[in-house]
């Protein structure tokens, strides 16, 4: 299973969306021409609309690419606001740099090149937004690592919660629907695993989006 949405409903989507700039419009044709995995437009704007609806003022980002998402967040925040990307290739930060410059969001953004759980260490909370965005398996450290730190009405944003190249989708399906199948691999057992950590977490409320690739929202209780 590849294709979440008909081709129609994501037209749909980006067409009621929030709309892109001509920078991100840039970003979504660089990612078209050099087959690079990004979150895409329909996904993009429900990334600016939860910054919106959390009034968001600091962001963090477990896996940041070329900027792609960090460029939709940063766009909602406020001047005094912040977003943290983190990310192992080099080129690809420089790259994101590039791109939230040309954008005039640049002063809003932390670049952290390396490791997402080890970065995430060296950033105290809260954090109005969390976007897990890395690999796979990573996604339930990534969220025991960052649940103190999530403001109390945040969110946790994880991309590919239903389907990416390596995930199995039937055999995740199953999984959480209780069954066990066998052979499943460690990017699906990771999705699998976020997903239970997320529900059995009682301060949070989670619930899957279909757009994308899939998204997991999990909103954490106000106090």
């Amino acid at each position: 299973m590849t294709d979440i949405l008909p081709d129609e409903s994501a037209r749909f989507v980006r067409a009621v969306g929030p709309q892109p700039d001509e920078v991100l419009d840039e970003m979504d044709e660089y990612a078209r021409v050099n087959g690079f995995p990004h979150v895409g437009p329909e996904v993009g704007g429900w990334l600016a609309m939860l910054a919106r609806l959390t009034d968001a003022r600091r962001v963090f980002e477990f896996g940041s690419g070329y900027g792609y998402s960090a460029y939709w967040f940063a766009r909602e925040l406020p001047a005094d606001g912040e977003v943290v990307l983190t990310e192992y290739d080099a080129d690809e930060l420089e790259m994101a740099r590039e791109y939230m410059d040309r954008g005039g969001v640049d002063d809003l953004a932390v670049y952290e090149e390396g490791d997402a759980l080890e970065a995430i260490e060296r950033h105290d909370g809260p954090f109005d937004v969390v976007l897990v965005d890395l690999r796979k398996d990573q996604y339930p450290d990534a969220f025991d690592a960052v649940r103190e730190k999530v403001a109390p009405g945040g969110v946790i944003v994880a991309d590919n919660a239903m389907t990416a190249g390596p995930i199995q989708f039937e055999k995740l399906l199953e999984l959480e629907e209780g069954g066990d199948p066998d052979g499943v691999n460690e990017h699906t057992r990771g999705i699998a695993s976020y997903l239970d950590a997320v529900r059995a977490a009682p301060e949070f409320e989670t619930s899957v989006m279909p757009i994308g690739e899939g998204i997991s929202v999990s909103h954490k209780e106000r106090r």
